[in-house]
């Protein structure tokens, strides 16, 4: 067997989206990558919805498995499914995803080259009419341009298209479980992973579309999670580093709502531009709910102990 093919485990956590699920089965499917070569490892996160009908289409073609845990969410249920994995390389999507038909081969190909590396594919909105899911995918690709033009800055890949060597994931323990939603426990990882000397590379010709259909209050709900998850990701850095809590500087924000008028027409930049201020805010107002939260806990517990 050569080289730049090795057997890869495909993660995918779900909760109650069958029908966004199987647009993502359907385009893995479509691989172009031998599918004898990897397996796909769907993780039901406690959903009610069944999934068996779902990958039933797909059971005779390509080997499917759906290990079922109690609802821990998204980061728990990636472990899960990289315990039960069998491949060299463990590659990580989520259910709204459509993996383009190469996106498996351009990962391989970048993994024999540097297999003790993880990667980073690049994620795109599918959604183009959905301002709220544009302003997100804005979100995101201004942070992966921001942490990776420096040296001094972590960089970081989504968890909707991301890939590390099977051993080395298992070694430096996987997803922190602390994260109960999808919201910063990639960023944790990258950066834990990095510390460790190891590398990420980034593997744009590897792409898949993202489907996050988002409307007014899950906009709203979504960026709190993220304020929330970067609290926690920012209290491990200092932990770590053995150092204050450190937030980004104001240029950080200003840059970030210029972002996009280098990026989509200018029609569309001023549609986002609220939602991005909007965003913002309500992330930080996630952030300080969680560290009040910790603040309310530690004089809760001293009381207690009077």
């Amino acid at each position: 067997m050569k080289p730049e093919h090795p057997f890869i485990s495909i993660v995918i956590p779900t909760y109650n989206r069958p029908r966004v699920l199987a647009l993502c089965l359907q385009a893995i499917a479509a691989q172009t990558y031998s599918r004898d070569r990897f397996e796909v490892i769907v993780v039901n996160d406690g959903g009610t919805d069944p999934l068996d009908k779902v990958l039933r289409p797909y059971q005779g073609s390509m080997t499917c498995r759906l290990p079922y845990q109690s609802n821990s969410g998204p980061a728990a249920a990636r472990n899960r499914g990289a315990r039960e994995a069998v491949g060299q390389l463990l590659v990580f999507t989520d259910d709204d995803c459509a993996p383009a038909p190469d996106w498996l081969a351009r990962l391989a190909e970048r993994h024999a080259q540097a297999p003790d590396c993880a990667f980073g594919g690049q994620t795109q909105n599918a959604l183009a009419t959905n301002m709220y899911s544009t302003a997100s995918q804005l979100v995101v690709s201004y942070l992966l341009d921001y942490y990776s033009n420096a040296p001094e800055r972590v960089r970081f890949f989504p968890s909707s298209n991301l890939a590390f060597p099977a051993e080395r994931f298992r070694s430096i323990g996987g997803f922190s479980t602390e994260y109960q939603r999808a919201a910063g426990e990639d960023r944790e990882l990258c950066d834990r992973w990095q510390h460790r000397g190891l590398r990420m590379i980034y593997v744009p010709e590897a792409v898949v579309y993202h489907s996050h259909n988002l409307r007014g209050m899950t906009f709203l709900r979504q960026h709190f999670h993220y304020g929330c998850g970067a609290f926690y990701y920012h209290r491990y850095r200092a932990r770590q580093r053995q150092q204050p809590i450190k937030v980004e500087p104001l240029t950080f924000y200003v840059n970030m709502l210029t972002y996009p008028f280098g990026k989509v027409t200018f029609r569309i930049a001023l549609c986002v531009l609220p939602l991005l201020i909007v965003a913002q805010a309500v992330n930080a107002l996630g952030f300080f709910w969680e560290y009040g939260k910790g603040k309310r806990e530690v004089a809760s517990s001293a009381d207690s102990s009077l």
